[in-house]
C-alpha cells in the first residue's frame, strides 16, 4: 500500500540539497499540493481541529526537512545509537509508543541532508573503533513508506556495505522492500518486520499490511541474502493470546524457515503506555479497546526519564514462558535478543 501524501511542505533549507530539489520536481510532477515554509516557518495547522482530526491530517502531510541535530541518540537494546532518516509513520496504530514523543501532530517527515547524516555515523563508528557500533534506523519511525520517493535507506544500506565496524538496521511493518533487494548490503543491514497476531492487526494496527503480506515482503528479503529479525509487540494477553502467538510462530516458520533460519533475530515487547501517551490515544480513539487501566500495571520509570506502566510481574512470567518454550519449537536454537 504506497503511501501518498495529501500535502507536501518543504522547509526552504531542504532545497539547497540534491534530494531536496529532486523531491520538489518529483512532487509537483505528480500534482501533489506542494509548499515551501518561510523560514523557522511551522506547517500551518488547520483551524478549529479536534485531536483526532489533527492526527489523522497530520499521518496524510509529508515535511520534507533538513535534520539539524546530529548529535545521536542511544537506542538501548536495540542498538548503542539511533541514526534519524525519517520521523514518524504513515501508519495508524493506536498503541503507538510515538504518541508520547511526537505530539498531537505527527506529521511524517523525511530529511534531505543524509550525507551529513552519514557523515555523522562514520565519525561515532572511528571514535568507537575497535568495538562494533549498531545504528538503528527505525527508533522514531518507520522508513519503508517514503522510500520509494526518497531511497535513503538504499544509501544508508551501500553506506554500511563499506563499514568493517559499523552496522545498520531498521524495522517496518509495510512491504515495499523490492527496491532494496538488489543493493549489495555485505551483510551488514538487517531488515527486521514488525508482527503481531492477526486478531491485533485488525483491530490496532490500521493502515498497515495484513500479516501475510509482511511474511511474504520478509521472506523475499531473506532471499536477498539480509539478516532477517523479528519483533513481536507489542504483546498483549487477552483471551486466547497464548494460541494467538503460538499461531503466529508457526506462520512465521511456515514462510521463513524453508529460506533462512540460521541467521533471524527475536525482539519481544510487552504492552506498556505512558500517562502522555494514554491522554493522547484516548483523545484519537475515544473509543479505543486497548487495555489502559494504570491500576492494573505496575510503574517503573525508563531510560528517557518518564514512567511506563507495565504488566504486573506473574503476567510478564507468563510472556517470557511461553516464548521461552515456543520460540525454540519453530525456530531451533533461536533466543530472543531481548524481551521486554
Amino acid at each position: 500500500m504506497p503511501f501518498v501524501p495529501a500535502k507536501v511542505y518543504f522547509e526552504r533549507a531542504a532545497l539547497d540539497y540534491p534530494l531536496g530539489r529532486e523531491l520538489h520536481r518529483k512532487f509537483q510532477a505528480m500534482r501533489l499540493p506542494v509548499s515551501v515554509l518561510p523560514d523557522k516557518g511551522r506547517v500551518p495547522a488547520a483551524r478549529q481541529a479536534t485531536p483526532r482530526q489533527a492526527y489523522f491530517e497530520a499521518k496524510r502531510t509529508l515535511v520534507v526537512g533538513v535534520r539539524r541535530t546530529l548529535k545521536l541518540a542511544t537506542c538501548q537494546p536495540s542498538a548503542h545509537f539511533q541514526l534519524p532518516l525519517t520521523s514518524s509513520c504513515s501508519g495508524r496504530c493506536e498503541y503507538c509508543y510515538l504518541q508520547t514523543t511526537l505530539g498531537n501532530r505527527p506529521y511524517v517527515r523525511v530529511y534531505v541532508n543524509i550525507d551529513e547524516i552519514l557523515a555523522t555515523a562514520a565519525r561515532y563508528i572511528q571514535e568507537h573503533a575497535p568495538r562494533r557500533t549498531v545504528f538503528e534506523g527505525a527508533a522514531t519511525s518507520d522508513p519503508v513508506p517514503v522510500e520509494p520517493y526518497t531511497g535513503v535507506l538504499r544509501r544508508t544500506i551501500e553506506f554500511f556495505a563499506g563499514q568493517s565496524l559499523g552496522r545498520f538496521r531498521f524495522v517496518t511493518k509495510f512491504t515495499d522492500v523490492d527496491g532494496l533487494l538488489d543493493v549489495p548490503h555485505n551483510g551488514h543491514t538487517r531488515i527486521r518486520f514488525s508482527v503481531n497476531t492477526a486478531y491485533i492487526i485488525r483491530t490496532y494496527e490500521h493502515g498497515t499490511p495484513a500479516l501475510s503480506e509482511r511474511l511474504a515482503a520478509a521472506r523475499r528479503v531473506a532471499r536477498a541474502g539480509y539478516p532477517l529479525g523479528f519483533i513481536i509487540a507489542p504483546v498483549f494477553i487477552y483471551d486466547g493470546w497464548e494460541d494467538d502467538y503460538r499461531q503466529l510462530l508457526r506462520d512465521l516458520a511456515a514462510e521463513i524457515a524453508p529460506v533462512k533460519s540460521d541467521d533471524i533475530t527475536f525482539e519481544i515487547i510487552s504492552h506498556r503506555f505512558t500517562k502522555r501517551a494514554k491522554q493522547r490515544i484516548l483523545e484519537v480513539w475515544p473509543a479505543t479497546g486497548l487495555p489502559l487501566e494504570e491500576e492494573a500495571r505496575r510503574f517503573k520509570f525508563g531510560q528517557f526519564g518518564y514512567g511506563k506502566y507495565l504488566y504486573q510481574p506473574d503476567q510478564m512470567a507468563q510472556i517470557e514462558s511461553l516464548f521461552s518454550a515456543e520460540l525454540p519449537r519453530f525456530f531451533p536454537g533461536a533466543r530472543p535478543d531481548y524481551l521486554i
